[in-house]
């Protein structure tokens, strides 16, 4: 058995987090493309011509589980910057001035790519940064979904706007679009969604072999390696042991028995990690899935440019209308066997909050499953109170204890 066969895949995972930043400061030094990228983009077209893309939500998110957010956000509202603003956009903004943090640092961008299906925010985040370093910016901006379906015309749009990105990419690097390296990425790509799709939905056996808040680990991973095989590989692996921890009939923790499953609705609240986890363990409560998951799981026909189009537009579900909010939740709700929701209030995200009392209201409507929110932030944590968060869980328990003493007595 070799090493990497070894190494457990919480293991690999921490290893090519490592990796990705030390890769990218080397290459920088040694004078290659570093590009910066939102989350939710074609990496297909970045991988495709070997750019070294580093994804600015993931580091923001890194400092903030460090506790390190504070002074980034005090130095961005003294430049000017508004609190109300996303805070990943703050951390950033001044990252780009301070250039180190207690995380991990990443080589400043050649040119930036941003996404607009995750919000529109990043829109302005990126052209900022794009005036202030001096470098190219690449849109690829992807209409909201306010009907139920994708449209074909905004699938044509998209679709025109992905050559229109690789002619940029040809001229900023240099050289010739390889089309048939291109396949091989998405083939590469679609593998590593289905495999991260079905770790993730191995949660919804009883006991789920998930604890939740490990999600958000294995998170930053289809975040920026999406388009690798190791990515695809680690995935496999993470399969393979949930499946082996449901086969044995293992929980999600060595002590203590899952007695709640519930949905994570939202950004994790990055500085209180460990406190936001610690106050559901204890109640024995248990993540086992939220809202996330799907919106990686970019999959497509290999070679098909629309059908790629279509999927970053149609997975993402900050992009899709409120009905696709409610259905998504009703069915993850009923498919993993759910007692309770957790809803996160995020300041940072106006796009998700302001329709989640609504979605909130439907979910219980049509499911009966109990439900809380709590007011947060994803990387400021003024914003975060612990009292208020904990009285809410203690209260979401209760609910949901009411609520199988009533299923039993009905038995």
């Amino acid at each position: 058995m070799n090493e990497q066969s070894k190494r457990s895949s919480k293991q690999w995972v921490n290893d090519m987090l490592r990796e990705h930043y030390r890769h990218a400061r080397q290459a920088k030094e040694d004078g290659q493309l570093v590009c910066w990228s939102t989350s939710i983009a074609p990496q297909e077209l970045l991988t495709t011509m070997g750019i070294i893309t580093m994804y600015p939500e993931n580091h923001a998110a890194a400092i903030g589980a460090r506790k390190d957010t504070e002074q980034f956000i005090h130095h961005t509202e003294q430049m000017g910057y508004s609190s109300d603003l996303c805070s990943y956009a703050r951390v950033n903004l001044a990252y780009a001035e301070l250039q180190h943090s207690e995380a991990e640092n990443m080589p400043l961008p050649d040119f930036l790519l941003c996404t607009s299906n995750i919000c529109h925010t990043v829109i302005k985040w990126y052209e900022n940064l794009a005036k202030e370093l001096n470098i190219p910016l690449i849109l690829f901006d992807t209409p909201f979904n306010h009907t139920d379906e994708v449209q074909e015309h905004n699938v044509k749009y998209m679709e025109g706007q992905l050559y229109h990105i690789i002619d940029q990419l040809e001229e900023i690097t240099g050289k010739k679009f390889d089309y048939d390296k291109l396949r091989e990425v998405m083939a590469i790509s679609n593998e590593t969604c289905s495999w991260w799709k079905k770790a993730t939905e191995l949660a919804a056996a009883k006991p789920s072999p998930l604890d939740g808040f490990e999600l958000f680990n294995y998170l930053a991973i289809i975040v920026f390696a999406r388009g690798t095989e190791e990515a695809r590989d680690l995935f496999h692996l993470w399969h393979d042991e949930l499946a082996e921890k449901i086969r044995l009939g293992q929980g999600p923790w060595k002590e203590g028995e899952e007695q709640y499953r519930v949905l994570w609705d939202g950004i994790a609240c990055w500085p209180y990690l460990r406190y936001t986890y610690k106050t559901l363990k204890n109640l024995g409560i248990n993540v086992v899935t939220s809202t996330y998951p799907k919106s990686w799981t970019v999959s497509y026909e290999t070679g098909d440019i629309a059908g790629m189009a279509r999927a970053y537009s149609a997975n993402v579900y900050p992009n899709r209308n409120l009905n696709y909010d409610v259905d998504n939740m009703v069915t993850l709700t009923k498919k993993f066997g759910l007692d309770g929701i957790v809803f996160h209030s995020n300041r940072s995200c106006k796009l998700m909050d302001f329709r989640q009392y609504e979605v909130q209201r439907r979910v219980m409507e049509e499911c009966g499953v109990a439900s809380v929110m709590f007011d947060g932030d994803q990387t400021d944590p003024r914003l975060f109170s612990e009292a208020q968060y904990e009285t809410r869980i203690q209260a979401l328990a209760e609910m949901m204890e009411a609520n199988q003493r009533k299923r039993r007595n009905a038995q």
